[in-house]
């Protein structure tokens, strides 16, 4: 994380007991696991904001973070001014936003909760340079009146939503997309299935796919195979102590995908998984352009195409 971010979230944490945060985490944990939709926010209690600080910031801010970069690959072009933000959060995208792109000049935060939106400002005060509003709204009824933007996004929202509930909010922020829209999930197969079903709305909508995928053909991925992607994260001390874990990392699995109104450049194959390395030669799972998905091996007699090959890791593209 940026480090004005990750010095903030230290002054946030600094007087909460160790014991407070950790049945805080633990409670949190629970609810995101079982991606649960009982009406209640995720964040709504303050202590739970700061769990969400201490244990899942870094990692979805990662997962946030890369999506946007493999964005910024496919469109070298796309420098947005506006973005808005459906499900902000303490402002994860917004940050990563403006590390990738300094010349932000506005962004819209909707964000249900009244903690988390007092964080999110908190933070941001006197660090982002881009014109910061946050709105209160819930991502499935208050969308109207907003205004579209350059770059939407929402992140680890869709998994709080009803799924009946979620092809009227992807048709509303593609309405509200001027030019680019970014959805992150969960990287789990259930994440990747709300991914797919968005894809599909968006494509029928006359979206163009950015990423991950260098195509507009169907999933070439079968269950129980699912699309994902991974990060790893290094974990503070604070963040060990809160989840009893003495590996110092841990990886984070999401799926994303990126539209476009403006037509997509021919793209280059994508890893879908860990390459398998070996002596003069290397395996990967790639999805090509032409819709198809699967390993291949290259070697050192495919010149170029090796060198290349032996560098990228899951989630890069070959070109």
């Amino acid at each position: 994380m940026p480090a004005p971010l990750r010095q903030g979230v230290d002054s946030l944490l600094e007087k909460v007991t160790l014991p407070v945060l950790k049945q805080a985490a633990r409670t949190l944990s629970e609810r995101y696991r079982a991606e649960l939709r009982d009406g209640r926010l995720h964040m709504g209690e303050d202590m739970a904001v700061k769990a969400y600080l201490a244990t899942r910031l870094p990692a979805t801010y990662a997962a946030v973070r890369a999506s946007l970069i493999a964005l910024a690959d496919a469109r070298p072009d796309f420098h947005p001014k506006t973005l808005l933000d459906i499900g902000a959060g303490p402002g994860t995208m917004l940050w990563a936003t403006v590390d990738a792109w300094p010349e932000l000049e506005q962004a819209i935060l909707v964000e249900a909760s009244a903690a988390v939106r007092k964080v999110g400002q908190a933070l941001a005060s006197g660090t982002i340079a881009a014109r910061a509003e946050w709105i209160a709204g819930d991502a499935t009824i208050d969308l109207d009146g907003l205004k579209p933007a350059d770059l939407v996004s929402i992140a680890y929202v869709l998994d709080e939503v009803a799924p009946a509930s979620l092809p009227k909010l992807v048709h509303r922020l593609w309405q509200l997309t001027a030019d680019t829209l970014l959805i992150v999930e969960p990287g789990t197969p259930a994440g990747w299935q709300r991914i797919l079903a968005a894809r599909q709305q968006l494509i029928e909508a006359g979206a163009h796919i950015l990423a991950p995928c260098p195509h507009q053909a169907p999933c070439p991925l079968k269950p129980p195979d699912w699309c994902h992607f991974s990060r790893r994260v290094a974990r503070s001390r604070l963040h060990r102590l809160v989840k009893e874990a003495d590996v110092p990392w841990e990886d984070e699995k999401f799926i994303y995908l990126a539209a476009s109104r403006q037509p997509t450049p021919v793209r280059p194959a994508r890893v879908l998984a860990p390459p398998k390395g070996g002596s003069g030669k290397v395996v990967l799972k790639l999805c090509q352009p032409d819709g198809s998905a699967g390993e291949q091996l290259l070697s050192k007699r495919d010149g170029d195409v090796f060198k290349i090959a032996r560098r990228a890791d899951w989630g890069d593209t070959l070109g």
